[in-house]
């Protein structure tokens, strides 16, 4: 039995890595479309040696992209995290990195044209049904991977690319405060329970015995903490409207503390078990939002810039990640009225991908079985 040959663009996006298809090119039904994927990535398997997938979750990821049929937007995208050890695949979340690569995608793919030398794209995130505004470089007709822009996770520079976000709020759980309260106490621990386009919980870092300056490789190796942190994050689950998470990579986590290096807040992520070498481009806004509510754990710690449109550094064990806030409402109940940032992305490679066919095979037959 031979292999399925299914066109595919590996892309950076962001600080992340995924595999891009076409959602036309894979199959229609889930389960089959998930086996499909867990083939090409590699899974599961800690090294996903026989796939694409670089073994570890930022560079395990897929983007399923198409024309929109929402009017109004250009492109549907829909992200899937595919697990490394577990046979999983998780559409809950967004990605705001690999949504960086689906412009650049689009275009390559003729989903859309250029208009210029700059070039709008508005996609619509299946996920959670978010719109973001995309713009691009585009001086020859596709996105440029030249220019000056710089990004703390990934080595040199390429050309800017703009996102804008006008309806992030609660996104996977219908509100951005989910249990309507800026604070509550889980697990012993003061946490913010947020969904700003990633549902975060968001915690000081002293009130779990850490600074919350500790490089990556320590905090990823802190069986203690990542106990602690999971226990937070299971009995979390429920209350942000996610029922039961084990099996879930939302929602992520966020040690806060005072910053140092010039920035706003200082962080520390975890998505959730493994711990962040910078922090995701949701989780980054989600934060920033928690830094502007009075009375939350973020706050307490930020140095907050004031003004309606605030420029927000969120420093990372890598560097520091710049959100860009329009704060409307009042000096005690601010409403975050849309959140930017950039990015950038590069198309690495162009091909196809293969999987075994009795992958799909195996499942149809196991199906038949069942019906």
């Amino acid at each position: 039995m031979g292999q399925i040959a299914v066109p595919c663009m590996l892309i950076r996006g962001g600080t992340s890595k995924g595999a891009y298809f076409l959602r036309d090119d894979l199959p229609t039904d889930v389960a089959a479309r998930d086996a499909f994927l867990l083939a090409v990535m590699g899974s599961p398997d800690k090294r996903q040696v026989d796939g694409l997938g670089g073994a570890h979750p930022l560079t395990s990821k897929v983007a399923i992209v198409s024309k929109s049929s929402e009017p109004g937007c250009d492109i549907d995208f829909l992200f899937a995290q595919v697990g490394i050890e577990a046979a999983q695949v998780d559409t809950t979340p967004n990605c705001g990195n690999i949504l960086a690569g689906v412009g650049p995608f689009a275009l390559a793919r003729g989903l859309v044209k250029a208009s210029g030398a700059r070039s709008p794209v508005r996609v619509r995130t299946i996920n959670t049904g978010t719109i973001a505004d995309l713009s691009m470089e585009t001086p020859e007709g596709q996105a440029s991977a030249e220019g000056g822009a710089r990004i703390d996770g990934v080595p040199g520079t390429s050309a800017p690319i703009d996102i804008g976000f006008l309806d992030a709020e609660g996104s996977v759980c219908g509100a951005l405060l989910p249990t309507g309260n800026v604070v509550d106490v889980v697990e012993g621990v003061p946490c913010t329970l947020i969904d700003n386009g990633m549902p975060v919980i968001v915690m000081r870092a002293a009130d779990v015995g850490r600074t919350g300056y500790e490089p990556r490789d320590e905090l990823d190796k802190d069986i203690e903490l990542k106990a602690r942190i999971e226990r937070i994050r299971l009995a979390a689950g429920p209350l942000m409207n996610l029922g039961d998470v084990a099996k879930k990579v939302v929602p992520k986590i966020a040690l806060v503390a005072p910053p140092r290096a010039g920035g706003a807040i200082c962080t520390r992520s975890f998505i959730p078990h493994e711990c962040h070498a910078s922090i995701g481009v949701f989780a980054a806004v989600t934060v920033a939002t928690a830094a502007v509510l009075p009375g939350s754990p973020a706050a307490s710690v930020a140095q907050m810039p004031p003004g309606r449109e605030r420029s927000l550094s969120v420093e990372h064990p890598t560097g520091e990640f710049t959100v860009t806030l329009t704060v409307g409402g009042t000096a005690e109940e601010p409403v975050v009225e849309r959140a930017g940032l950039l990015r950038t992305a590069r198309i690495l490679m162009e091909g196809k991908a293969f999987v075994p066919a009795h992958v799909l095979v195996a499942y149809d037959g196991a199906r038949q079985a069942t019906e």
